[in-house]
């Protein structure tokens, strides 16, 4: 529950705020994006994120207000980075987000292993 409200609200603070200024309505729509799709959908570990929001702030000091990249470049380098993220999550032994069932079919047993230990 707690999830829908970050995306409802960030969706509409992202849709208010964007007729007055674009790149702060995309980057809340790209920050919440990532929130749902790092907390739902892969289940990245709390240092992976860290890691992508600590890329993603200082492309986003680059490029707004002093100019030195882009919004495009900011965008590659930190999809880049979001897919760099997931591969590591995905081949964690832990990993339990979308389709670990196919992707990680060792986790009940990793699970059981580390429950005992």
């Amino acid at each position: 529950m707690f999830d829908a409200a970050i995306l409802v609200v960030g969706a509409l603070g992202s849709l208010i705020v964007w007729p007055r200024s674009w790149w702060l309505g995309f980057v809340t729509a790209f920050v919440v994006g990532h929130f749902f799709l790092f907390c739902n959908v892969f289940r990245v570990s709390r240092p992976l994120e860290l890691i992508w929001a600590m890329v993603f702030l200082v492309l986003a000091r680059l490029t707004e207000p002093s100019g030195r990249i882009g919004w495009k470049t900011t965008v590659l380098i930190s999809f880049a980075t979001t897919m760099a993220v997931v591969g590591i999550e995905l081949r964690k032994p832990s990993y339990h987000g979308v389709g670990w069932s196919r992707v990680n079919p060792g986790l009940r047993q990793w699970w059981e292993v580390s429950r005992r230990e």
